[in-house]
């Protein structure tokens, strides 16, 4: 085999060789001589000429990280198990390269100090009611923080609280006393209110006399629609004062 033959296989081989598709997602980070180019290549077809020139791939996708259970303790000193999700993407890839050595890693970690560090500033009441809140908060710290390694945080959520198995008791009696006290509040108003009316009635039948008698025949109504033998008949007290009177006399 020629030399002449020899030259242009091996040029055509490193051509090849130097070819680089990059997927629409993807951004290549690419060193000449050590140097990093200004901009990422990529999506498409690109060139790369080794070993004058070295490229790191980048996904710009959303990644969704699993932060690990973390045990805390709550600003009123309650032991409890957290875990959350967060959700990031790069958003400068040379960054991505530059400022840090393995940005997954990095956010990782810094995922799971900041959760404990900021479900030590809240109590228990706080963690179970304002989640929302909470969640809100870690992701402005963890994008702020994140932001120099050209990462954006989109959304950090709480997946689990586990408590432990006392505090759920102590919770429940709580749970439990709180719905006594509220039955008990709400009989006592019904009371109030039943003798509010008893005093509005009996002040309209001491203004209206008869009234008493329609409600001795509603009575008697009631009664004889129960089909026993029992037979009452109202005396006005007014009718055995004329009795009395004359016993006393």
């Amino acid at each position: 085999m020629s030399f002449a033959f020899i030259v242009p296989l091996v040029i055509i081989v490193y051509l090849i060789n130097s070819v680089k598709i990059l997927k629409e997602y993807e951004r290549g980070v690419i060193f000449r001589l050590g140097r990093v180019l200004p901009q990422p290549k990529g999506p498409g077809l690109i060139l790369v000429f080794a070993p004058i020139d070295t490229m790191t791939r980048i996904s710009l996708r959303v990644v969704v990280l699993d932060v690990p259970e973390q045990d805390i303790i709550t600003r009123d000193n309650v032991s409890a198990k957290v875990n959350a999700v967060v959700y990031f993407r790069v958003m400068d890839a040379n960054k991505a390269v530059l400022e840090i050595e393995n940005f997954l890693f990095a956010t990782s970690q810094l995922a799971q100090t900041t959760l404990r560090s900021v479900m030590g500033q809240v109590t228990l009441d706080e963690l179970l009611s304002d989640r929302e809140k909470i969640s809100s908060q870690l992701q402005e710290i963890l994008d702020k923080m994140t932001d120099p390694w050209g990462i954006k945080v989109s959304n950090v959520e709480i997946k689990h609280v586990d408590l432990p198995e006392d505090m759920k008791r102590a919770m429940a009696r709580e749970a439990e006393a709180e719905r006594e006290r509220r039955a008990k509040v709400i009989s006592a108003e019904g009371e109030y209110q039943s003798a509010e009316k008893l005093v509005m009635a009996a002040e309209m039948m001491g203004k209206h006399p008869i009234s008493v008698q329609l409600r001795y025949l509603e009575t008697l109504v009631k009664v004889a629609s129960d089909q026993n033998t029992t037979t009452l008949f109202p005396i006005p007290i007014d009718f055995l004062n004329a009795f009395i009177d004359k016993n006393t006399k």
